[in-house]
């Protein structure tokens, strides 16, 4: 008869991923962040953040800059910079797919990070609009606009 090794215990909300910790909602990112638990890293471009709005109290670490889309040859260090020892990294881009790919490196870096679903935005509709499907603003959490 063989033993089954039960799964590595995954925290309540948190969707498992490949490559980092998992997914968690942008509510589980945001008590996590409000409890001191994780630092929460806007990886949107300069400009995303200008332009569509900021979370205040996030980190900005950048993964890839606009225009052109260029990876921030710093982000590394920003991103160790960032997240001291024990904290969790949950990171937020527009829609939660750069993201991923942040959340993937900052795993290679040694960090427990995690993607924010959804993202800052949120999923486009069928006008191809951001803002009403999901997304950090519509949940209601504290973000401004310069």
């Amino acid at each position: 008869m063989s033993t089954l090794v039960p799964p590595a215990a995954v925290p309540a909300g948190v969707r498992p991923a490949a490559g980092y910790a998992g997914d968690v909602s942008p509510e589980t990112a945001h008590a996590w962040w409000q409890a001191g638990d994780a630092v929460l890293v806007d990886v949107r471009s300069d400009a995303e953040r200008e332009w569509v709005g900021f979370v205040p109290g996030a980190v900005a670490v950048t993964w890839k800059q606009w225009p052109g889309m260029a990876m921030n040859p710093a982000f590394d260090q920003e991103l160790r910079a960032a997240v001291p020892p024990g904290k969790k990294a949950v990171l937020f881009c527009r829609s939660g797919v750069r993201s991923m790919n942040a959340a993937r490196r900052a795993t290679e870096l040694g960090l427990e990070a995690y993607n924010i679903l959804e993202g800052f935005e949120g999923d486009a509709d069928a006008q191809g609009h951001r803002g009403h499907k999901g997304g950090w603003r519509l949940r209601g959490l504290p973000w401004r606009q310069n």
